[in-house]
């Protein structure tokens, strides 16, 4: 059995971690540290370009384990096919809610209550009074009820929402009410002041948000996407934007980043931040106590967590 473990932080900079396998570290450069045959658990670099994801995953024969540290995993998914049947793919389910839904809530707040707009007029000297929207007694949904899009309505509760919506792949019930299957989609969306992309992407979801998507929105509402950019067809957003008749506010796009010159970055009635749901001082700590107890747990031939797919399955 091999024991390279990969992780793109120096193993002397985390506390805890299980001794018996050899750390190398990895957090995307061009040359390897060792040879990725040898490795056994592959910890993916962090905001790093797909490519740079994937570049070693084609090599390694023995990996059993990989662990990504962001939410969402398809910037790996089409390297999967070279590794055989069996390895687990983990995401990082307890790294990011606390900051996603906090910038979810940053997003809403400054779009509702004309923040950009108080911006520009502070740089011209300008006071823009005046009457603006509030959070409170809005009707939000949620597209994507994770733990991320459970962690944005828990911050949602003391705002005095008039209602919460809950939307994912299968229904279910929680605690705080029924979550709807994607199949009811059409018909929630007409109802919502607010709705929130917080949904991973994957097959059915690349795309969903598309221009009948947009057009059963009410007029007025809202659009926040934490989610992913290609979950919303961008020319179609456009359309709806430079109407005037919703607006958005968007932390991922597509293109990603957004080229210079892109028509969205003017559009009216929309809030652009530069994927920044996850990247806060939040991060460090989540992630290495994630790879403490995974790597504690895989040494120990005890079950993973976060285990999204296993190959082969």
């Amino acid at each position: 059995m091999t024991s390279d473990v990969w992780l793109p932080f120096h193993a002397e900079e985390i506390d805890g971690l299980p001794e018996g396998v050899d750390y190398r570290f990895w957090d995307g450069d061009q040359e390897f540290p060792a040879d990725p045959a040898d490795c056994a658990f592959y910890a993916v670099p962090y905001m790093k370009p797909p490519g740079v994801a994937q570049r070693p995953l084609a090599e390694m024969t023995s990996v059993q384990a990989v662990q990504t540290l962001s939410a969402g995993v398809d910037h790996v998914l089409p390297s999967l096919k070279f590794l055989h049947p069996g390895v687990q793919l983990c995401n990082a389910q307890g790294v990011h809610e606390a900051s996603t839904a906090e910038l979810t809530l940053a997003l809403i707040l400054a779009s509702l209550r004309g923040i950009p707009g108080f911006v520009r007029g502070q740089d011209k000297e300008e006071w823009r009074s005046g009457f603006y929207p509030a959070l409170a007694d809005k009707s939000v949904l949620i597209v994507g009820y994770g733990a991320i899009g459970s962690a944005i309505e828990d911050r949602l509760v003391p705002f005095e929402v008039a209602r919460v919506a809950r939307v994912a792949r299968s229904e279910r019930t929680t605690a705080r009410g029924p979550v709807h299957p994607l199949t009811q989609l059409r018909s929630l969306l007409p109802e919502a002041d607010i709705v929130v992309l917080s949904t991973p992407l994957t097959d059915s979801t690349r795309g969903l948000v598309n221009a009948d998507f947009l057009s059963r929105m009410k007029d007025g509402a809202l659009l926040v996407n934490v989610a992913r950019g290609p979950v919303v067809d961008t020319k179609a957003l456009l359309a709806e934007l430079e109407n005037g008749r919703i607006t958005a506010a968007l932390d991922v796009t597509d293109p990603e980043p957004l080229p210079q010159g892109h028509p969205l970055w003017h559009a009216p009635g929309v809030l652009i931040s530069p994927h920044v749901g996850g990247p806060t001082s939040a991060f460090l700590p989540r992630a290495k106590r994630l790879l403490v107890d995974q790597l504690n747990r895989f040494v120990n031939q005890e079950p993973l967590r976060n285990v999204v797919l296993t190959t082969g399955a």
